[in-house]
């Protein structure tokens, strides 16, 4: 990426957003943070400028918000910073029952997970496109690949968020945009921002850790996108969905979630 452009990231102040922040600092690239709590964002900027010779701008927003993605680009054009790589990571995911959660929690979901980042790509789309390098990664998951009883909207999101992904790809591919589709499947946790915790329950064989995703989603935006899942036993997994009857998956998926 050329030194005068930026990565944009959102959700940076926690998790896959502090990794890929990270990772791309360590490549010299210059960063857009956006989260919505100001102290651990602020706190992180700050890290990242004692550690790399980059630029850091941090931006405090809550793009659940409507128009809050639109806002954020308007600003950025304004304040003259270029977007060459834009990281759609923030999200969240609610589970239970659809008819026991909070409507308006999930209708925040709803707008984080898919209206923001199709607010925020259509809106920095134009100035990417004048950059000689550009790209942009989605992050989904693996939840989006079926059904999931007790986390109905959250994996319909995430549905939404790949098969939109993925279609942009191809749409932007003539246009030189790398599009990533990132789907991984449970994350460790970090201990103290360094050391993963050791995972015990039944999920331990799939989790990944948020630098092993990382950098596999920055390794597919090198070779010009693409569909990154993260991990053998979830690349099986997404593959033996696809053989098994579309009505008794839900089924199956149910009695996991229970289990």
């Amino acid at each position: 990426m050329k030194n005068d452009g930026y990565a944009l990231i959102t959700g940076a102040s926690r998790g896959l957003g502090m990794e890929f922040a990270r990772a791309l600092a360590q490549r010299h690239c210059n960063l857009v943070l956006v989260a919505r709590s100001p102290e651990p964002l602020h706190a992180f900027a700050n890290e990242l400028r004692r550690a790399h010779p980059v630029s850091v701008v941090a931006i405090q927003v809550d793009l659940s918000t409507a128009g809050a993605g639109q806002i954020l680009a308007e600003q950025l054009s304004g304040g003259g910073i270029p977007i060459e790589l834009l990281v759609n990571n923030a999200g969240f995911g609610l589970r239970g029952e659809f008819r026991a959660n909070s409507l308006p929690r999930q209708l925040e979901m709803l707008r984080l997970n898919n209206q923001a980042i199709v607010e925020l790509t259509y809106s920095l789309l134009p100035g990417m496109l004048e950059r000689e390098q550009k790209g942009i990664i989605n992050i989904s998951s693996t939840a989006g690949f079926q059904p999931i009883p007790f986390a109905s909207a959250y994996s319909a999101t995430k549905a939404f968020l790949t098969t939109f992904s993925l279609a942009l790809e191809q749409e932007l591919r003539s246009a030189g945009v790398s599009v990533v589709t990132v789907c991984p499947g449970r994350l460790l946790k970090k201990q103290n921002g360094d050391s993963a915790q050791p995972v015990k329950d039944k999920w331990a064989a799939i989790c990944q850790s948020p630098d092993q995703v990382v950098e596999e989603a920055l390794r597919v935006l090198a070779n010009g996108g693409g569909l990154s899942v993260p991990g053998a036993l979830n690349k099986f997994s997404v593959f033996v969905q696809r053989l098994i009857p579309r009505k008794t998956l839900p089924r199956l998926v149910a009695k996991l979630s229970k289990a």
